[in-house]
């Protein structure tokens, strides 16, 4: 995290803590990098000298000291103490060191996809505590996202949403970042856990391409974007595309649960960290369409909805289908197609072109006139390795060796 000196109006000591260096600032105030007299380092923020006699901004201060001493959970950074009577009201968080997502991916380009998934799972599993507490914190974005040695934190709860507590903002307060933030908060409406949960899958796409999902611009054009187009993913791994566009969908009700999404991006990271993902170079990949206004039922899957598979020759963005590696108890309700007689002409059917993974089945309805043909691949596009040679004769020579005693037993037999 980048560190400035302190200005010449800047506070030495706070509370108990003594001030070192500027961390940032932001609407509220401004958070410096203290320490208490036994070491320990903190982030400290206080409140704009012009906000602190403003009684609306003490309580939103209050609001904030309250959302982060209910979360309980390893991916915030924990409370350590407060002043909300201060003449400049203060608190302190735990100092989370390492960069933040937004700088990482500036400095060093996208993410891979394991990496993508393994700290979307940690954020995921963070936000469930988050959300237990009662709290939404409505400004996910990759600048508040630490990256420390023990994993993804999730810091700045500035204009966190609490149970209970009202929804006002004041006049040129930001109340979200545009290209992050969910439709719903944009057009004013009850903000919930999903709001979250758009926000995040906006973070992930930016940590796969560098760049928001809703592109650049001022912000009435960012804010258009975030409630009438859909989010433009190409960069996205596939591994991961569906179930980003899930969370970008613009009704809350579409996006899953941050329970459904931290289980699905822990079978992602696992599945990608053993290499069993698309191996292929992106060259040899059929292009990823922009999304088209509605989401793929696969992706609507994730949400719990109930959808029925499409059939014909729709967009890429309208299909569903099994997803490369994925097995038939991992469908939607864990159901298996019914085999189909063969016959002379149960050849492989064309693929559509509009596929976007070949080398799965991706995109395949029902309306297969017969089992595949021709030699089978694996879940990830590679053909499955030959059989042993060496193994093979000796399951030869066993074979051989019990027939010729059945066929001793029997011939023995019939001469008794």
């Amino acid at each position: 995290m980048a560190m400035m000196r302190l200005r010449r109006e800047d506070p030495r000591v706070v509370g108990s803590f003594r001030l070192h260096r500027r961390l940032g600032a932001g609407g509220m105030g401004v958070v410096y990098l203290g320490s208490d007299r036994r070491g320990q380092r903190v982030a400290l923020k206080v409140i704009r000298p012009d906000l602190a006699e403003d009684q609306e901004f003490r309580s939103r201060f209050a609001r904030e000291v309250s959302a982060a001493r209910r979360i309980r959970g390893g991916c915030t950074a924990r409370l350590v103490a407060a002043d909300l009577e201060a003449e400049r009201p203060w608190f302190a968080t735990q100092y989370v060191p390492g960069p933040s997502l937004h700088d990482k991916v500036a400095e060093e380009g996208p993410l891979t996809a394991a990496q993508i998934a393994a700290i979307g799972a940690a954020l995921s599993e963070g936000l469930v505590a988050v959300h237990e507490a009662g709290v939404v914190h409505r400004d996910l974005k990759p600048s508040n996202i630490l990256l420390s040695p023990k994993g993804p934190r999730i810091i700045d709860f500035g204009i966190a949403w609490a149970t209970g507590a009202s929804t006002l903002t004041h006049v040129g307060t930001a109340v979200g970042s545009p290209g992050f933030l969910a439709p719903e908060q944009v057009r004013g409406a009850a903000v919930t856990p999903a709001t979250d949960v758009f926000s995040l899958g906006a973070t992930l796409a930016y940590a796969a391409t560098a760049d928001s999902p809703f592109g650049h611009g001022s912000s009435e054009v960012m804010l258009y974007r975030v409630v009438h187009e859909e989010p433009h993913l190409v960069g996205v791994p596939d591994a991961l595309a569906p179930l980003v566009q899930a969370c970008l969908a613009k009704d809350p009700e579409e996006r899953p649960s941050t329970l459904q999404l931290s289980m699905r991006l822990k079978e992602i990271a696992a599945r990608e960290a053993q290499g069993l993902g698309d191996g292929r170079p992106p060259a040899q990949r059929a292009r990823v369409e922009r999304p088209t206004g509605r989401l793929p039922e696969r992706a609507a899957g994730y949400a719990g909805q109930d959808t029925e598979r499409r059939t014909g020759g729709g967009r890429t963005g309208e299909r569903t289908g099994e997803r490369a590696g994925e097995r038939p108890a991992d469908r939607p309700g864990g159901a298996t197609p019914a085999p189909r007689p063969q016959g002379p002409h149960s050849g492989a059917r064309p693929r559509p072109s509009g596929s976007r993974n070949p080398g799965s089945t991706a995109g395949r309805t029902g309306g297969r006139t017969g089992p595949r043909t021709g030699p089978r691949t694996t879940g990830t596009g590679r053909r499955p390795s030959r059989p042993d040679p060496k193994l093979l004769r000796q399951r030869l020579i066993v074979f051989v060796v019990v027939t010729l005693l059945v066929a001793l037993g029997i011939a023995l037999a019939q001469k008794l």
